[in-house]
């Protein structure tokens, strides 16, 4: 068995069993890198895991995957913790960090345009293939070398989410700035989605394979260059479709293809993620005692 499937599936069953013997809501976000103003219903826990497989020719297919705990800390304020980590063929399965991010919802009633404000601190090292964002001149020669947790990330990320809804549809443009903490300049990205479900009308009776248990839409984003570079040149950019199913009762699928747009840009990449969403924790927590 290859260490690429080994340590996707380590990776894999942990989180499948902090997911397991929760009380389940469906996950809220259909997008892998674009974010949209919903936010985490106070005092509601969603765990998910975030994959990522990529097939440089240079180099050794990888898988990436980020755990997240997101918590509704107030109907303004969502908070999340992440763990980062990756696989490679032939090489080694590996931790490569945490993440903490905050989103603040500034209007909490719904206008045209939606903002939110996001911050994230990073603590991650050079082997992370997360892939979460891609800013500055990302592109797959980071890839493509051996797995080398030596370097240190320690990196601040800022988003500017504008989001707004039409008739069912959910339409998101994330501009993003991340500075390496150590004094590099700053690097600019973007992400753009638009998704809605396959029905707005709940059926009659009670099904799993209804229309309105699915969504579907599609993502861009890429990188922007740096303080002294900025501009398209030399950097990656990525067209996602997207497909997400909420299963009754149970868990979220969301599913991505990626096509790479420059030659900067792996070919494909393929995103999965499976959330669960977990009712007043703390109120369950404190009747279990």
């Amino acid at each position: 068995m290859s260490v690429l499937w080994q340590g996707t599936c380590r990776i894999f069953f942990i989180g499948l069993l902090l997911l397991l013997g929760s009380t389940f809501l469906h996950a809220q976000e259909v997008s892998f890198v674009t974010y949209s103003h919903q936010m985490e219903e106070p005092g509601n826990l969603e765990i998910a895991n975030r994959s990522v497989s990529g097939f440089p020719k240079a180099g050794n297919a990888f898988v990436g995957n980020a755990l997240e705990l997101e918590y509704g800390l107030k109907a303004w304020w969502t908070t999340e913790f992440y763990l980062d980590s990756q696989a490679t063929v032939g090489e080694s399965s590996v931790f490569t960090g945490f993440r903490v991010e905050n989103r603040i919802r500034p209007l909490l009633k719904e206008h045209w345009i939606n903002p939110v404000l996001y911050v994230e601190f990073e603590d991650i090292n050079s082997a992370d293939k997360s892939l979460l964002e891609v800013v500055g001149h990302d592109g797959i020669a980071d890839f493509l070398g051996r797995n080398d947790r030596s370097e240190k990330a320690r990196e601040a990320e800022l988003r500017l989410i504008l989001s707004s809804n039409f008739k069912g549809w959910n339409v998101s443009e994330n501009m993003i700035a991340e500075k390496n903490l150590r004094g590099n300049p700053w690097e600019f990205g973007y992400a753009v989605s638009a998704s809605r479900p396959l029905s707005m009308v709940a059926s009659a009776k009670a099904c799993t394979m209804c229309r309105e248990n699915f969504s579907v839409g599609a993502e861009m984003y890429g990188g922007l260059g740096e303080r002294y570079s900025f501009g398209l040149h030399d950097t990656s950019h990525y067209f996602a479709p997207l497909v997400s199913f909420r299963s009754p009762g149970g868990p979220t699928f969301n599913f991505s293809p990626s096509v790479g747009l420059s030659d900067n840009s792996h070919g494909v990449l393929l995103r999965f993620g499976v959330s669960y969403e977990i009712e007043q924790i703390a109120s369950k927590l404190r009747g279990s005692h």
